[in-house]
């Protein structure tokens, strides 16, 4: 069984965000890039977990980016991962994304796709079901747990009240939570074996974004927080009428 794990590039969580352009670009200046935590901690070490349990023959990374992100593929290797593959395209939206990983899983056969529950970046928890959908194969979303015993996969992921399992038959794409797996530090020789491991560039497939960026805005942040004694229900009435936002 090969795997295939799909990750993506993403500011360091204590990046400051601040944007370009009239508020269309996010300014990248002086910005350090990480592999995005789901896709890292959940994914791809599960992936591996599985190829060391002699369940899987080879796990490659996939990454639709430009060059300016191999240091984050890297990592991937460095990690345990076999090889990777970078998709020379920008990415813009997750359409684009997904099809792009989509389109290569199917030219080179994979029995299980991988990906992180969404990017910190835009939260959108979209690419798995996107690939998903153009492959025409099953997809889990927020798993927790993945076991795998001949061409069968167990699954179990939280739902409202409790926590559902499924039993599935390879191929398929799932997309994975917490729970899943714990982080690993890559140790020296992941990291020295990561630079001669292989990393193929591709050209983008054909494929064409269903939506755009028209601007960015930034979160109010936090604001003072008004109390109200208990005793002064029509202040509390008042306030809920006037001044409370809902989100």
């Amino acid at each position: 069984m090969n795997i295939l794990v799909a990750i993506s590039n993403v500011p360091d969580t204590t990046t400051k965000i601040q944007f370009t352009d009239g508020d269309t670009k996010f300014n990248s200046a002086g910005v350090t890039f990480v592999i995005n935590p789901y896709d890292e901690w959940y994914a791809l070490v599960r992936a591996l977990e599985i190829k060391e349990a002699n369940i899987a023959q080879k796990v490659t990374i996939i990454h639709v980016g430009l060059a300016d992100s191999e240091a984050t593929i890297r990592k991937g290797l460095a990690l345990g991962a076999d090889d990777a593959v970078r998709i020379d395209a920008e990415g813009p939206d997750a359409f684009f994304v997904g099809e792009q990983i989509a389109n290569y899983a199917k030219a080179n056969g994979y029995e299980l796709i991988m990906v992180g529950k969404e990017t910190i970046n835009y939260n959108g928890s979209s690419v798995g079901a996107i690939i998903a959908g153009v492959l025409d194969l099953p997809f889990v979303s927020l798993a927790t747990k993945l076991d795998i015993e001949g061409n069968k996969a167990t699954i179990e992921h939280d739902i409202d009240g409790g926590t559902q399992i499924i039993e599935c038959e390879l191929p398929l794409v799932l997309s994975a939570a917490k729970g899943m797996a714990e982080q690993r530090i890559p140790n020296m020789r992941g990291i020295m074996a990561a630079r001669t491991k292989p990393l193929t560039v591709v050209a983008a497939s054909n494929a064409t974004p269903l939506t755009s960026i028209k601007s960015f805005t930034l979160s109010a942040g936090r604001t003072t927080c008004k109390m109200i004694t208990e005793d002064d229900l029509d202040e509390l009435v008042n306030l809920l009428h006037t001044e409370a936002k809902v989100i």
